[in-house]
Protein backbone atom coordinates (compact mmCIF):
# COMPACT_ATOMS: atom_id res chain seq x y z
CA UNK A 1 0.00 0.00 0.00
CA UNK A 2 1.35 3.17 -1.03
CA UNK A 3 0.82 5.11 2.28
CA UNK A 4 1.73 8.86 0.19
CA UNK A 5 -1.56 8.34 -1.98
CA UNK A 6 -4.23 10.58 -0.15
CA UNK A 7 -7.63 8.26 1.28
CA UNK A 8 -11.12 8.46 0.24
CA UNK A 9 -13.31 11.03 2.01
CA UNK A 10 -16.41 11.92 2.78
CA UNK A 11 -16.76 14.25 -0.37
CA UNK A 12 -15.50 11.84 -2.12
CA UNK A 13 -18.61 9.86 -1.27
CA UNK A 14 -20.53 12.10 -2.53
CA UNK A 15 -21.13 14.22 0.75
CA UNK A 16 -19.75 17.35 1.11
CA UNK A 17 -20.57 18.56 4.57
CA UNK A 18 -19.47 22.60 3.73
CA UNK A 19 -22.30 23.44 1.06
CA UNK A 20 -24.48 21.70 3.71
CA UNK A 21 -23.18 24.24 5.99
CA UNK A 22 -23.05 26.89 3.60
CA UNK A 23 -26.80 26.18 2.46
CA UNK A 24 -28.20 26.76 6.33
CA UNK A 25 -25.94 30.06 6.52
CA UNK A 26 -27.93 31.50 3.43
CA UNK A 27 -30.65 30.94 5.87
CA UNK A 28 -29.47 31.49 9.28
CA UNK A 29 -31.31 35.51 9.57
CA UNK A 30 -34.18 34.30 8.00
CA UNK A 31 -34.94 31.42 10.38
CA UNK A 32 -33.55 33.52 13.15
CA UNK A 33 -36.25 36.31 12.28
CA UNK A 34 -39.09 33.64 13.22
CA UNK A 35 -37.40 33.22 16.90
CA UNK A 36 -39.35 34.67 19.77
CA UNK A 37 -38.54 34.32 23.40
CA UNK A 38 -39.36 31.37 24.01
CA UNK A 39 -36.68 30.08 21.33
CA UNK A 40 -33.98 28.65 24.02
CA UNK A 41 -30.85 27.97 22.19
CA UNK A 42 -29.51 28.94 18.54
CA UNK A 43 -29.37 27.69 15.33
CA UNK A 44 -27.30 24.37 15.32
CA UNK A 45 -27.94 22.77 19.02
CA UNK A 46 -28.86 18.62 18.94
CA UNK A 47 -31.97 19.27 20.04
CA UNK A 48 -34.24 22.36 19.82
CA UNK A 49 -35.52 23.80 23.14
CA UNK A 50 -38.57 26.05 23.14
CA UNK A 51 -39.86 26.96 26.53
CA UNK A 52 -43.88 26.09 27.57
CA UNK A 53 -44.69 29.53 28.21
CA UNK A 54 -48.76 29.74 27.91
CA UNK A 55 -50.10 31.95 30.84
CA UNK A 56 -53.60 32.44 28.78
CA UNK A 57 -54.55 28.80 28.96
CA UNK A 58 -55.69 26.87 32.05
CA UNK A 59 -54.79 23.23 30.56
CA UNK A 60 -52.86 23.42 27.04
CA UNK A 61 -52.77 20.87 24.94
CA UNK A 62 -49.86 20.28 22.32
CA UNK A 63 -51.22 19.29 18.83
CA UNK A 64 -48.40 18.27 16.16
CA UNK A 65 -48.61 16.86 13.02
CA UNK A 66 -46.42 16.06 10.10
CA UNK A 67 -46.75 16.14 6.34
CA UNK A 68 -44.90 17.16 3.23
CA UNK A 69 -45.33 19.18 -0.33
CA UNK A 70 -45.65 15.98 -2.56
CA UNK A 71 -45.22 16.04 -6.55
CA UNK A 72 -45.70 19.77 -6.31
CA UNK A 73 -41.98 19.98 -5.67
CA UNK A 74 -41.73 18.40 -9.43
CA UNK A 75 -43.03 22.01 -10.71
CA UNK A 76 -40.15 23.86 -8.44
CA UNK A 77 -37.69 21.39 -10.31
CA UNK A 78 -38.90 22.26 -14.01
CA UNK A 79 -39.06 25.94 -12.94
CA UNK A 80 -36.15 26.03 -10.96
CA UNK A 81 -38.09 28.23 -8.56
CA UNK A 82 -37.94 27.06 -4.78
CA UNK A 83 -38.75 29.66 -2.92
CA UNK A 84 -42.22 28.75 -2.25
CA UNK A 85 -42.29 25.27 -1.25
CA UNK A 86 -41.15 26.05 2.43
CA UNK A 87 -44.26 28.12 2.24
CA UNK A 88 -46.47 25.56 1.22
CA UNK A 89 -45.14 23.01 3.58
CA UNK A 90 -46.04 25.56 6.53
CA UNK A 91 -49.15 26.44 5.34
CA UNK A 92 -50.53 23.07 5.11
CA UNK A 93 -49.08 22.09 8.50
CA UNK A 94 -50.55 24.72 10.04
CA UNK A 95 -53.65 24.63 8.67
CA UNK A 96 -53.65 20.36 9.87
CA UNK A 97 -53.47 21.62 13.06
CA UNK A 98 -55.77 24.95 12.92
CA UNK A 99 -58.38 21.83 12.55
CA UNK A 100 -58.22 21.43 16.42
CA UNK A 101 -58.13 24.63 17.28
CA UNK A 102 -54.64 25.08 17.67
CA UNK A 103 -52.62 28.12 17.32
CA UNK A 104 -48.87 26.97 15.66
CA UNK A 105 -45.60 27.29 18.11
CA UNK A 106 -42.83 26.29 16.16
CA UNK A 107 -41.72 24.21 13.34
CA UNK A 108 -38.86 21.61 12.35
CA UNK A 109 -38.38 20.94 8.76
CA UNK A 110 -36.76 17.77 6.86
CA UNK A 111 -34.55 18.40 3.55
CA UNK A 112 -33.14 15.58 1.82
CA UNK A 113 -31.34 16.01 -1.47
CA UNK A 114 -28.38 13.37 -3.70
CA UNK A 115 -26.19 16.75 -3.49
CA UNK A 116 -26.74 19.52 -2.14
CA UNK A 117 -26.64 22.77 -3.52
CA UNK A 118 -26.34 25.69 -1.34
CA UNK A 119 -28.21 28.16 -3.28
CA UNK A 120 -31.40 25.65 -3.73
CA UNK A 121 -31.42 24.80 -0.13
CA UNK A 122 -31.01 27.79 1.52
CA UNK A 123 -34.08 29.26 -0.95
CA UNK A 124 -35.98 26.32 0.51
CA UNK A 125 -35.41 27.13 4.24
CA UNK A 126 -36.04 30.56 3.64
CA UNK A 127 -38.87 30.04 2.14
CA UNK A 128 -39.81 27.85 5.74
CA UNK A 129 -38.92 30.53 7.29
CA UNK A 130 -41.29 33.01 5.67
CA UNK A 131 -44.20 30.55 6.50
CA UNK A 132 -43.47 30.34 10.17
CA UNK A 133 -43.12 33.97 9.81
CA UNK A 134 -46.81 34.72 8.20
CA UNK A 135 -48.25 31.60 10.68
CA UNK A 136 -46.36 33.02 13.71
CA UNK A 137 -44.33 29.80 15.03
CA UNK A 138 -40.68 30.08 15.22
CA UNK A 139 -38.31 27.47 13.13
CA UNK A 140 -36.71 25.92 15.40
CA UNK A 141 -35.01 23.34 14.19
CA UNK A 142 -34.09 21.03 10.93
CA UNK A 143 -32.14 18.41 9.34
CA UNK A 144 -30.23 18.77 5.89
CA UNK A 145 -29.16 15.46 4.74
CA UNK A 146 -27.12 14.79 1.31
CA UNK A 147 -27.56 11.29 0.15
CA UNK A 148 -26.17 10.50 -2.83
CA UNK A 149 -27.59 7.93 -5.49
CA UNK A 150 -31.32 8.34 -3.39
CA UNK A 151 -32.42 11.24 -5.50
CA UNK A 152 -31.58 12.16 -9.18
CA UNK A 153 -29.48 15.65 -9.64
CA UNK A 154 -30.84 18.77 -8.27
CA UNK A 155 -33.59 17.19 -6.74
CA UNK A 156 -34.74 17.40 -3.15
CA UNK A 157 -37.73 16.11 -0.85
CA UNK A 158 -39.11 18.39 1.81
CA UNK A 159 -40.87 16.99 4.98
CA UNK A 160 -41.74 19.09 8.60
CA UNK A 161 -43.18 18.90 11.97
CA UNK A 162 -45.74 21.44 14.09
CA UNK A 163 -46.54 21.81 17.18
CA UNK A 164 -49.00 24.04 18.66
CA UNK A 165 -51.40 24.55 21.27
CA UNK A 166 -55.11 24.89 22.48
CA UNK A 167 -56.37 25.03 25.72
CA UNK A 168 -58.48 21.87 26.60
CA UNK A 169 -61.81 23.63 26.97
CA UNK A 170 -61.12 24.99 23.45
CA UNK A 171 -60.72 21.72 21.63
CA UNK A 172 -62.77 21.22 18.38
CA UNK A 173 -63.15 17.91 18.07
CA UNK A 174 -67.23 18.29 16.69
CA UNK A 175 -68.79 16.99 19.89
CA UNK A 176 -71.19 19.94 19.85
CA UNK A 177 -72.42 19.71 16.13
CA UNK A 178 -76.33 19.45 15.93
CA UNK A 179 -78.20 18.91 12.71
CA UNK A 180 -79.25 22.19 10.81
CA UNK A 181 -75.18 23.42 11.56
CA UNK A 182 -74.27 25.38 8.50
CA UNK A 183 -70.67 24.52 7.11
CA UNK A 184 -68.84 27.78 5.65
CA UNK A 185 -66.13 27.66 2.69
CA UNK A 186 -63.02 29.72 2.58
CA UNK A 187 -61.69 29.66 -0.60
CA UNK A 188 -58.27 28.18 -2.01
CA UNK A 189 -55.73 30.12 -3.92
CA UNK A 190 -55.12 26.85 -6.45
CA UNK A 191 -54.35 23.36 -5.79
CA UNK A 192 -52.61 24.21 -2.69
CA UNK A 193 -50.36 20.94 -2.04
CA UNK A 194 -52.97 18.04 -3.20
CA UNK A 195 -53.73 16.71 -6.56
CA UNK A 196 -50.24 17.75 -8.41
CA UNK A 197 -49.84 14.07 -9.92
CA UNK A 198 -52.98 13.83 -11.97
CA UNK A 199 -52.86 17.51 -12.66
CA UNK A 200 -49.27 16.67 -13.90
CA UNK A 201 -50.16 13.73 -15.80
CA UNK A 202 -53.28 16.13 -17.81
CA UNK A 203 -51.45 19.25 -18.13
CA UNK A 204 -47.83 17.49 -19.57
CA UNK A 205 -49.43 14.31 -20.62
CA UNK A 206 -52.46 14.89 -22.49
CA UNK A 207 -52.59 18.69 -23.24
CA UNK A 208 -49.14 18.74 -23.69
CA UNK A 209 -48.49 22.03 -22.40
CA UNK A 210 -44.64 23.57 -21.39
CA UNK A 211 -43.86 25.34 -18.19
CA UNK A 212 -44.19 28.30 -19.48
CA UNK A 213 -47.31 28.47 -21.37
CA UNK A 214 -50.41 29.77 -20.71
CA UNK A 215 -53.27 27.56 -19.31
CA UNK A 216 -55.97 28.40 -21.95
CA UNK A 217 -58.54 30.88 -20.21
CA UNK A 218 -56.60 31.28 -17.21
CA UNK A 219 -53.97 34.03 -18.40
CA UNK A 220 -51.57 32.52 -16.66
CA UNK A 221 -48.64 30.43 -17.41
CA UNK A 222 -48.33 26.81 -16.48
CA UNK A 223 -45.67 28.04 -14.02
CA UNK A 224 -47.53 30.56 -12.22
CA UNK A 225 -51.00 28.86 -11.47
CA UNK A 226 -49.55 25.36 -10.79
CA UNK A 227 -47.47 27.06 -8.00
CA UNK A 228 -49.31 29.14 -6.55
CA UNK A 229 -48.40 28.68 -2.82
CA UNK A 230 -50.66 27.07 -0.38
CA UNK A 231 -53.23 29.51 1.76
CA UNK A 232 -52.61 29.52 6.08
CA UNK A 233 -55.86 30.17 7.57
CA UNK A 234 -54.58 30.18 11.34
CA UNK A 235 -54.72 33.63 11.21
CA UNK A 236 -57.83 34.57 9.65
CA UNK A 237 -59.66 31.80 12.07
CA UNK A 238 -58.40 32.65 15.44
CA UNK A 239 -60.33 36.09 14.51
CA UNK A 240 -63.42 34.09 13.85
CA UNK A 241 -62.95 31.66 16.81
CA UNK A 242 -63.26 34.81 18.92
CA UNK A 243 -66.45 35.90 17.25
CA UNK A 244 -68.71 32.84 16.70
CA UNK A 245 -69.13 29.45 18.08
CA UNK A 246 -66.86 27.29 15.70
CA UNK A 247 -68.19 23.52 16.45
CA UNK A 248 -65.98 21.53 13.38
CA UNK A 249 -63.08 22.45 10.94
CA UNK A 250 -61.82 20.68 7.75
CA UNK A 251 -58.67 21.10 6.00
CA UNK A 252 -59.17 20.56 2.28
CA UNK A 253 -56.32 18.34 1.21
CA UNK A 254 -55.70 15.03 0.09
CA UNK A 255 -59.30 13.21 -0.51
CA UNK A 256 -61.10 16.86 -1.35
CA UNK A 257 -64.22 17.59 0.37
CA UNK A 258 -65.38 14.20 -0.12
CA UNK A 259 -62.85 12.50 2.60
CA UNK A 260 -62.23 15.55 4.91
CA UNK A 261 -65.27 16.95 5.62
CA UNK A 262 -66.07 13.67 7.07
CA UNK A 263 -63.41 13.55 9.03
CA UNK A 264 -64.28 16.84 11.18
CA UNK A 265 -68.51 15.12 12.14
CA UNK A 266 -69.73 12.74 15.43
CA UNK A 267 -70.96 9.60 14.15
CA UNK A 268 -74.31 9.81 13.25
CA UNK A 269 -74.56 12.81 10.95
CA UNK A 270 -73.53 14.17 7.77
CA UNK A 271 -73.43 16.83 5.54
CA UNK A 272 -75.45 17.94 2.37
CA UNK A 273 -73.26 20.47 0.40
CA UNK A 274 -74.73 22.34 -2.32
CA UNK A 275 -72.18 22.72 -5.46
CA UNK A 276 -74.04 25.27 -6.71
CA UNK A 277 -73.03 27.94 -3.88
CA UNK A 278 -69.51 28.65 -4.83
CA UNK A 279 -67.89 29.32 -8.33
CA UNK A 280 -65.32 26.76 -9.14
CA UNK A 281 -61.53 28.55 -10.38
CA UNK A 282 -61.29 28.34 -14.58
CA UNK A 283 -57.89 26.32 -13.08
CA UNK A 284 -59.94 23.42 -12.08
CA UNK A 285 -61.87 23.79 -15.53
CA UNK A 286 -59.59 23.38 -17.38
CA UNK A 287 -58.17 20.19 -15.68
CA UNK A 288 -61.84 18.64 -15.87
CA UNK A 289 -62.05 19.55 -19.80
CA UNK A 290 -58.66 18.44 -20.96
CA UNK A 291 -58.58 15.66 -18.71
CA UNK A 292 -62.64 14.54 -18.96
CA UNK A 293 -62.29 13.80 -15.77
CA UNK A 294 -65.86 13.30 -13.86
CA UNK A 295 -67.24 15.50 -10.93
CA UNK A 296 -66.49 12.79 -8.39
CA UNK A 297 -62.95 12.34 -9.01
CA UNK A 298 -62.46 15.67 -9.29
CA UNK A 299 -64.25 16.38 -5.41
CA UNK A 300 -62.18 14.01 -4.65
CA UNK A 301 -59.14 14.94 -5.66
CA UNK A 302 -58.33 18.77 -5.94
CA UNK A 303 -60.21 21.17 -3.44
CA UNK A 304 -62.15 22.31 -6.49
CA UNK A 305 -61.92 26.21 -4.95
CA UNK A 306 -62.26 25.23 -1.31
CA UNK A 307 -59.71 25.04 1.07
CA UNK A 308 -60.98 25.11 4.43
CA UNK A 309 -64.28 24.02 5.70
CA UNK A 310 -65.41 25.35 9.36
CA UNK A 311 -69.39 24.34 10.97
CA UNK A 312 -71.11 26.90 12.77
CA UNK A 313 -74.32 27.00 14.63
CA UNK A 314 -77.38 28.30 11.85
CA UNK A 315 -77.91 31.49 14.11
CA UNK A 316 -74.46 32.35 13.82
CA UNK A 317 -73.98 31.16 10.08
CA UNK A 318 -74.25 35.31 8.96
CA UNK A 319 -72.14 36.78 11.42
CA UNK A 320 -69.44 33.87 10.72
CA UNK A 321 -69.49 35.17 7.17
CA UNK A 322 -69.46 38.97 8.25
CA UNK A 323 -66.38 37.89 10.16
CA UNK A 324 -64.51 36.60 7.80
CA UNK A 325 -65.39 39.36 5.05
CA UNK A 326 -64.04 42.39 7.73
CA UNK A 327 -60.79 40.65 7.98
CA UNK A 328 -60.44 41.27 4.25
CA UNK A 329 -61.14 37.59 2.78
CA UNK A 330 -63.98 35.68 0.95
CA UNK A 331 -66.47 33.35 2.97
CA UNK A 332 -69.72 31.80 1.73
CA UNK A 333 -72.42 29.00 2.74
CA UNK A 334 -72.11 25.69 1.18
CA UNK A 335 -73.95 23.61 3.25
CA UNK A 336 -75.57 21.93 6.06
CA UNK A 337 -75.13 19.63 9.06
CA UNK A 338 -77.66 16.57 8.60
CA UNK A 339 -78.47 13.27 10.65
CA UNK A 340 -77.48 10.14 9.66
CA UNK A 341 -74.40 8.23 7.78
CA UNK A 342 -71.30 10.38 8.67
CA UNK A 343 -70.29 11.11 4.64
CA UNK A 344 -71.28 14.27 2.34
CA UNK A 345 -74.01 14.04 0.16
CA UNK A 346 -73.82 16.71 -2.95
CA UNK A 347 -76.88 18.70 -3.94
CA UNK A 348 -76.56 21.03 -7.29
CA UNK A 349 -74.25 21.21 -9.70
CA UNK A 350 -70.87 22.15 -9.65
CA UNK A 351 -70.79 26.20 -11.09
CA UNK A 352 -67.26 25.59 -13.74
CA UNK A 353 -66.07 28.82 -14.72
Amino acid sequence: MNHDTPGLSYKDAGVDIDAANAALARAKEAIKRTFNDNVLQDIGSFGAMYLLDIKDMEAPVLVSSVDGVGTKLKLAFMTNKHDTVGVDLVSHSVNDILVQGARPLFFLDYLAAGKVDPEIIGDVIRGVAAGCRYAGCALIGGETAEMPGMYAENEYDLAGTIVGVVDRKNIVDGSRIAPGDVVVGLPSSGLHTNGYSLARRIVFDVAKLRIEDEVPGLGKTVAAALMEPHISYAKLMQIVMKLVEVRGMAHVTGGGITDNLPRALPDGFGVEIDLSSWSVPRLFTFLKEAGRVADAEMLRTFNMGIGFLFIVPEKQAAKAVQSVEMAGQQAMVVGKVVTGERKVTYTGTLQYA
